[in-house]
């Protein structure tokens, strides 16, 4: 039995799920690689396992920071590495669940990241600001023209950490981790990927947006911009909540922010498949059923 059992792929494909079933069937744990659900209080809109449906099995890293702060990879490594370790150590298997890929990869891969630098992060993003993504995005063309050809234009946060990067390091974004070929395992790790054909992919997206509005996503993120999610870099960014922003704010009506969280959860839930289908590791399955049965 491997020690990490890591279940992949798009949003609304069915990890959660499938994650649930493998930690029942191998007695082990669950460890969360959803960048958005390490975010107290951002239960709706990412879908996160209420504990009625986590069935008793234990959930890591979940609810760890607040919504003001700053996303890293790094961080999360650690505090990833340190759950694994310890169900290791404890004989238990560990179910390693996300559609962060970059996260993924840093909990089982031998990967070192780069720091970071606030200061320049910032003046990045006040150039983004002022000038346009599209400036930010050319600038990185020039730089590094691998990285910028997967990197969008529309994903500025990408950008801009890639140009923060390149400025600390010296060296190209596309050389560092996440854009370089596999390395090894840091961990003896079985990869399950689910990927639902599109049109079934897009349905769920479809339906599962809609059921957060049931659930009241608009009351989630009025009450997270009192506990100051407009002040947060990466959490204001999550999808639906950046729109249901917008629509608090008077930027557009609340029936063209559902519209907008589905046209984006599509395309994004396409970047995640363009990501995973690169890992030669992972097995698919077009269904949760199919990857509990290969995983146990």
């Amino acid at each position: 039995m491997p020690d990490v059992v890591a279940v992949v792929g798009p949003t609304a494909a069915g990890k959660s799920e499938a994650a649930l079933r493998i930690a029942e069937r191998l007695h082990g744990e669950v460890v969360n690689a959803d960048s958005m659900q390490l975010y107290r209080g951002m239960d709706v809109g990412t879908a996160k396992l209420t504990q009625d449906e986590r069935r008793g099995v234990p959930h890591h890293l979940l609810d760890v920071w607040d919504v003001t702060v700053t996303a890293n990879v790094a961080t999360y490594q650690a505090l990833a590495r340190d759950a694994l370790d310890r169900l290791r150590q404890n004989g238990r298997t560990a179910v390693l669940v996300g559609g962060s890929g970059l996260y993924v990869r840093a909990a089982l891969d031998a990967l070192e990241f780069p720091g970071t630098n606030a200061a320049i992060r910032e003046r990045l993003e006040a150039e983004g600001a002022a000038h346009g993504p599209d400036a930010l995005h050319a600038r990185l063309s020039g730089l590094d023209p691998v990285a910028a050809q997967r990197i969008g234009p529309a994903n500025v946060r990408r950008t801009v950490r890639a140009l923060e990067v390149i400025e600390l390091t010296g060296r190209p974004f596309s050389e560092g981790p996440g854009m370089e070929t596999y390395a090894a395992s840091v961990y003896d790790t079985s990869y399950v990927g689910i990927a639902p054909e599109m049109a079934t992919l897009d349905e769920r997206i479809e339906a599962r947006v809609d059921e957060m509005w049931e659930r009241g996503l608009v009351a989630e993120v009025a009450h997270l911009a009192e506990a100051g999610l407009r002040d947060g870099v990466t959490a204001r960014r999550a999808l639906g909540y950046q729109q249901v922003l917008a629509f608090l704010d008077g930027a557009t009506t609340e029936e063209h922010a559902r519209e907008h969280t589905k046209q984006a959860t599509r395309r994004f839930a396409r970047r995640q498949l363009s990501w995973f289908r690169r890992d030669p590791r992972i097995a698919w399955f077009d269904q949760a059923a199919g990857a509990v049965a290969a995983a146990t």
